[in-house]
């Protein structure tokens, strides 16, 4: 009989990687103990954005089970810990929720039933668990907001955290894991927890590297994205390098593991500077947008309205978590805003001046100048003629370069983006 898969938290995480598994043929029950929280998800309505998430579950049907009912995971072979880890304005998580998930499906487990921590855990968490290490593993989840669906159903690789490394995997758990096709790197509890900050390590050390250099080009005439597929035309490189530049690191996560890692260095007498240093940096660029707006408007209007495309902290996604749009708009008190986000209400934003349109173009009536600061893809559909007509001023802060800077030019807009100097306006009158 082929392994019945249980999920403990139906936030962002548990939610979609419950999907994913049962996408791949697995009875799935899918555990919350909000009984509010359980009747929307029966009802269809998912509590997190994600493409493609909703018609996956439809299609997963029977097989995906929601319920508040413990005794349901009784029935589980393999029992996934996935609540997402909340973090304070620090970087801190807040493991409080996590443990109290696990010491309430602790004695639901079958007597024979492995128990998987899935969330971000820092070292030494999973070995502390009062349970025996032959059915006890972490996993590194690498799920990516307005990716996950994909990162869900197809994952690069597994990494397992286990008590011994040579030891095979439980059957039952292995079947789950070879299901998805990809390789599985089983390492002691400790190396699999550590391997998830240094995934994220080496992410914000290459969006430090676009971010800085990114500047240097505004500055000098060259053009960052000219220079990007040179680097990643050199093996030591890559060609999936992060090398896109950005408003500083946002989300939660990165920011955690980066106080992890400053916190564990102290703690061992470890030298975390240069991670210091990519903190600076992603502050530094997170106030481009601010600098930018100073710059070209405040210093021209003296009471200038700003239109504003996106709230969220990335595309594909309803989290304002850390979110660099909000961390621009608030360093701008008193500016008249207008806003537009898909899917974000600014209801409860503390947004002095400023008035939510319900669409993108209207955002634009009266305004002198366009900031984009969420790059959702809708934004990249509309005509730049409707964008310049629509424009008092014609000036676009857009750091995401979700427009054509020349066919913005042409267009007749003056524009600024990261990564190259920026253009003026070409035939407006």
């Amino acid at each position: 009989m082929s392994a019945r898969v249980g999920f403990a938290g139906m936030t962002h995480l548990g939610l979609v990687s419950a999907t994913g598994t049962a996408a791949k043929g697995f009875d799935v029950v899918c555990y919350d103990s909000n009984p509010a929280l359980v009747a929307d998800l029966r009802a269809g309505r998912l509590p997190v954005l994600e493409p493609g998430l909703d018609d996956m579950v439809a299609a997963n049907g029977a097989r995906q089970k929601f319920t508040s009912d413990l005794a349901d995971i009784t029935s589980c072979d393999v029992v996934y810990i996935a609540p997402d880890v909340p973090t304070d304005d620090q970087g801190r998580s807040d493991l409080g929720p996590i443990t109290e998930v696990i010491s309430r499906i602790l004695p639901a487990l079958a007597p024979q039933a492995v128990l998987v921590v899935l969330c971000q855990v820092p070292p030494g968490f999973t070995r502390g668990l009062p349970l025996a290490s032959e059915r006890l593993y972490y996993q590194v989840e690498t799920l990516i907001f307005g990716r996950a669906v994909e990162r869900a159903t197809q994952p690069e690789r597994f990494i397992v955290g286990c008590d011994d490394p040579a030891k095979p995997l439980p059957p039952k758990y292995r079947e789950v894991l070879a299901a998805f096709d990809c390789p599985i790197l089983p390492m002691r509890y400790e190396s699999a927890e550590l391997a998830k900050i240094s995934i994220n390590m080496c992410l914000v050390a290459s969006i430090s590297v676009a971010n800085t250099m990114a500047e240097l080009c505004e500055n000098l005439g060259a053009v960052w994205s000219e220079i990007v597929p040179a680097l990643k035309l050199d093996r030591r490189i890559g060609e999936y390098s992060y090398l896109a530049p950005g408003l500083g690191i946002a989300g939660g996560n990165l920011e955690r593991d980066l106080a992890t890692v400053i916190r564990l260095a102290a703690e061992h007498g470890g030298d975390a500077g240069v991670v210091e240093a990519w903190v600076r940096n992603s502050r530094h660029r997170r106030d481009w947008a601010a600098r930018k707006i100073r710059e070209t408007i405040l210093s021209r209007w003296p009471s200038p309205v700003l239109a504003v495309w996106g709230l969220a902290y990335k595309e594909n996604t309803h989290s304002v978590k850390n979110s660099p749009s909000l961390a621009t708009l608030r360093q701008l008190p008193g500016l008249a805003l207008r806003l537009h986000d898909p899917v974000v209400s600014a209801v409860d934003l503390d947004l002095d001046g400023a008035v939510q349109l319900p669409d993108a173009l209207s955002a634009l009536a009266g305004a002198q100048a366009l900031a984009i600061l969420t790059p959702w893809p809708e934004y990249r559909e509309i005509p730049l003629a409707d964008i310049a007509a629509a424009l008092g001023e014609g000036v676009v802060i857009d750091p995401y370069r979700v427009l054509d800077p020349m066919a913005a030019r042409a267009a007749g807009l003056e524009y600024h983006t990261l990564g190259m100097p920026s253009v003026a306006a070409g035939g407006r009158g």
